[in-house]
Formats: C-alpha cells, structure tokens, sequence
C-alpha cells in the first residue's frame, strides 16, 4: 500500500472504506470496504439488567481521551479469546496521529487507578468509527460502549460504525446492513454538526443510562 497520513485516512472513512492488516507482526496494510456494514443504532442499544447494575455500582471510573495509547495498545494485545490482532505498529502510529489531531477518542473505564478496558474509534461531523475494545475485567468494554452510546446522544451523532458484526456485538444491539444502505446513513452522518463533548455526565450513571437506553 502506498503512503497513508492521516488526512487520508479521514478521507477514506468519509467514502465508507477503512485499513486493516493482516496481523500485528504484517505492516502491511490493506482498504476494506465490506459488503455488509456493521452498524450500532443508537435507539437500540440492548443493556442487560446485569449490565444496568454494573453501571449503576460505578464499579467503573470512566474517563475520556486520557490514555488513548494505552488503550489502543491494550486492544492489540492477544487475549483468551483473541489470539491474532489486525493492529500493527503503523495502524497504532497513524491513528496516534488521528488523536493528536482531535478526530480519534478513547473511551476508557479504570478501576484503581488502572485502566481496565475501553475502545477506540475516528469521528467525522456526526460519525463515529469503532475501532476496537477491550476488557481486563467483566464488563468493561460494555460499560465503554454504553457511556459511548449516551455522549453521541447527547451530542447529537448519527451513526456509530461497528465494521462487522460478531455474536458478541449482536447481542449489544449491532447489525448488518448492505453498503448502499451504509451509504446513505454516512453521507447524512459526516455532514450533521455534532458534539463530541456535549455530553459531560460520565460520573452520573442515571444520565447515561437514560441516554443510553434502548431496548432492555
């Protein structure tokens, strides 16, 4: 693949199309553009009643963009039930860039002082690109995802992009659409005025499951 900045890396995400690579040892990186396009709706993120109660405990301290590095280092690392990753050292590098530039975020959950798990992903206008998640703990990249959900809400978002689909993601409320479908809903995403940081309620887990909330 020729030379990618991180201004084509926004360019590509605006027509619908991403990198990835093959593993994190490859640095080599390839544009995907699937045929079916996992999306979450926002109305219908499905919180578990389990799931409610650990928000609610505030067994989490969830924060914003403080350990975005640490977070996408932690999504690359190889897991029990992850044993290969797509992201490489130049996936860490440009989407470091993305950040830097302040259109790539973390959401993170510690507990401790120690950051526990989380997710990351690219913001165009009303358009947010999930990258990847993590957990060290039961619960916590769910937890991530839900305070997610509530923030786009609250700061008036269209579209959160999951890629694929997994049964795991399924169960969070995620689906597939077709590409012309995914399509339609972009080009109405990138071009709303939204608010990353509109929404300021992450210690107040009431605010963000009545924002959150979708079907139960």
């Amino acid at each position: 693949m020729s030379t990618i900045t991180p201004q084509i890396l926004l360019k590509a995400y605006a027509a619908g199309i991403f990198p990835m690579a093959e593993s994190a040892e490859d640095n080599a990186l390839y544009w995907v553009e699937p045929e079916e396009r996992g999306i979450f709706p926002l109305d219908d993120l499905r919180i578990s009643r389990s799931l409610r109660k650990r928000i609610r405990q505030r067994r989490f301290d969830v924060r914003v963009d403080t350990a975005f590095n640490d977070v996408i280092a932690a999504c690359a690392e190889k897991a029990p039930d992850r044993k290969t990753t797509w992201i490489n050292q130049r996936i860490k590098s440009l989407y470091g860039q993305l950040y830097r530039m302040g259109c790539c975020h973390s959401i993170e959950c510690w507990r401790s002082n120690r950051l526990v798990g989380g997710l990351y992903g690219v913001r165009i206008g009303g358009a947010f690109f999930g990258e990847s998640m993590f957990s060290r703990e039961p619960d916590a990249s769910k937890v991530a995802l839900v305070h997610l959900v509530a923030r786009l809400k609250a700061g008036g978002f269209h579209l959160l992009d999951a890629q694929f689909t997994t049964p795991h993601l399924e169960s969070l409320g995620a689906r597939s659409i077709s590409r012309a479908a995914y399509h339609v809903l972009l080009e109405q995403a990138i071009e709303a005025d939204a608010e990353f940081f509109k929404f300021q309620g992450d210690r107040d887990p009431e605010a963000v499951l009545r924002l959150a909330r979708g079907a139960v």
